[in-house]
């Protein structure tokens, strides 16, 4: 008998940056870098765009881990400043998951650059692993 979660796969939500970290999926994808299935990605023009909201109606909506990509800090942001308001909201969203009795595990934030399709992989390969460890989310089941 095959144990239910042996036959887990994650589903996981990236939001990722227009300029930058789309472009590194991109990068990733015509270099045939391979990387895990289980990402569906939103393109928004800025990872400051990104309002926690968002991520509360994923995992709401049964999404089991939620990836936020963008563009390096402090200055390569086509906003100027949006990879730093993304990074703010990052950290008050981890304390609100944190209340709210959801794992911090479950949102990652990071910085991928046009250029970083193999990172852009190895992040998704990365997140999608710790996903799997954690299981599926507990908010999909109630």
């Amino acid at each position: 008998m095959t144990n239910m979660a042996d036959k887990f796969e994650p589903k996981i939500l990236g939001f990722l940056c227009n300029w930058c970290s789309y472009a590194g999926a991109d990068l990733a994808g015509t270099s045939r870098t391979q990387y895990s299935p289980n990402l569906r990605i939103i393109r928004v023009m800025c990872s400051g765009r990104v309002d926690p909201t968002f991520v509360l109606a994923a995992l709401k909506n049964g999404v089991d881990g939620v990836l936020i990509a963008g563009c390096h800090p402090p200055s390569d942001c086509h906003y100027l400043t949006g990879n730093l308001k993304a990074r703010r909201r990052y950290h008050l969203l981890l304390k609100l998951l944190e209340q709210l009795g959801i794992e911090r595990q479950r949102v990652r934030l990071e910085w991928v650059s046009a250029s970083e399709g193999e990172k852009f992989a190895k992040v998704v390969n990365e997140f999608t692993d710790q996903i799997r460890a954690l299981g599926p989310n507990p908010l999909e089941s109630s």
